[in-house]
């Protein structure tokens, strides 16, 4: 929708497809709450069976009857004023935008209910795994991903071909030169390759869109730091926008990592035993037990080193069990930049002070995921500040409607 609305500000165009998207945001709420607070699909995150689900069914039955009235009655002047006149325009890159996104929207509301879809229409009871999900849905974040960094090169109107080659050839070259260099150091998987094509294709164009915006302000004597600031300062939207953008790309980045590289393995250690996993040995140095009030707390202490033998640190996952049964585990992890360490202990019924049963995670690019939100959240703050100018027009605009008011009394 933010993107769409743009092209009804700049164009006044999509102005049908502005209210599908903000109706189908707000009933996707609403459902999601009654999936989650009914106990209507089976989920660890589902709340208790409840009766409330058929005041759910009515509210959302009559939105969606009021929803598609208004815009069916309100529909020749929701038409649009313009039309595409290129599939090489900005208009063309933000109208696929909305394709692929409410194309995901549909796919992953169809998972999510398989079930109960299943289980109505030949009584049996289905599920998508996780394998599913990310087959369907993948290609379609990718194709997101490489227009965000296309989309910024468009034009209103029409772009030609001509200027698209011109902008994106170096950025192309670089990122297949990555992919090159990945492929050398032994990564065969197609998608993650194809995925770290995209990713950096889109970064790297996302990255000249400030080095092309802040290079024409240095060009007339500005400093590149301050360069960067005014093109924030003149067009918070766009340059903000940029960074979310950025936010984006960066968490895919580290999506890829953790769902094509990650590693595990589970080992019943005793006192003192080792075990090597990627570049780190873990030490199992034995088990405590802690009651606490109505809890009672199974801590393992480990030693993790490095492969030439040098202490890194020591790790201590937990596991807490409740009075009535039920257990919490809490993982002690070592983060970096490109790796985390992740040990948690399971199976706490067989946990000795002398042994236990460990199980371990190499993860590599979790944090840029982390990294990637917060440049997000950022991105986003810049985007929506309220800007100074702006509030300026809004004020003299209202006071030139309120001078016939008082000329009148």
């Amino acid at each position: 929708f933010l993107h769409s609305v743009m092209i009804q500000e700049k164009r006044g165009m999509f102005k049908m497809w502005n209210i599908v998207l903000v109706i189908l945001t707000f009933l996707m709420i609403v459902y999601g709450t009654l999936i989650v607070r009914t106990g209507l699909l089976k989920s660890v995150h589902a709340f208790a069976q409840s009766d409330i689900q058929w005041h759910f069914f009515a509210f959302t039955a009559g939105m969606i009857l009021f929803s598609t009235f208004w815009a069916t009655y309100r529909a020749e002047s929701l038409r649009s004023k313009n039309y595409l006149t290129s599939l090489l325009s900005r208009e063309a890159a933000f109208l696929m935008n909305n394709f692929v996104i409410v194309a995901i929207l549909l796919i992953i509301f169809l998972f999510t209910n398989y079930s109960l879809l299943s289980e109505l229409f030949t009584g049996q009871e289905y599920g998508v795994g996780e394998a599913t999900y990310e087959m369907a849905v993948g290609p379609l974040f990718g194709i997101l991903l490489f227009l965000m960094g296309i989309a910024p090169l468009t034009m209103w109107y029409r772009t030609s071909l001509k200027r698209l080659e011109h902008l994106s050839r170096w950025p192309a070259a670089a990122a297949s030169v990555v992919v090159i260099a990945l492929f050398v150091m032994g990564i065969r998987q197609p998608g993650a390759l194809i995925g770290m094509w995209v990713v950096f294709f889109s970064a790297i164009l996302t990255i000249m869109e400030y080095v092309r915006g802040a290079h024409a302000r240095v060009k007339k004597g500005e400093s590149w730091p301050v360069a960067l600031a005014k093109l924030f300062e003149r067009n918070q939207r766009r340059y903000g926008g940029y960074l979310i953008h950025l936010g984006i790309i960066v968490m895919a980045f580290g999506i890829i990592g953790t769902e094509f590289f990650q590693r595990e393995t589970q080992i019943f250690l005793q006192r003192g035993e080792t075990v090597t996993f990627g570049d780190y040995t873990l030490e199992f140095q034995g088990a405590q037990f802690f009651q606490d009030d109505d809890v009672t707390v199974a801590q393992a202490t480990t030693a993790v080193y490095d492969n030439d033998g040098n202490f890194i640190r020591t790790l201590q996952p937990r596991t807490e069990v409740f009075q009535n049964g039920e257990g919490m585990t809490h993982p002690d992890a070592i983060s970096g930049i490109g790796t985390e360490f992740y040990v948690i202990m399971v199976n706490w019924e067989g946990v000795t002070a002398d042994a236990a049963t460990i199980r371990i995670y190499l993860t590599p690019l979790i944090n840029w995921v982390w990294a990637g939100g917060f440049i997000f959240i950022i991105g986003t703050l810049i985007a929506a500040w309220p800007d100074a100018l702006d509030e300026k027009v809004v004020v003299a605009a209202r006071r030139r409607r309120e001078l016939p008011a008082v000329a009148g009394d």
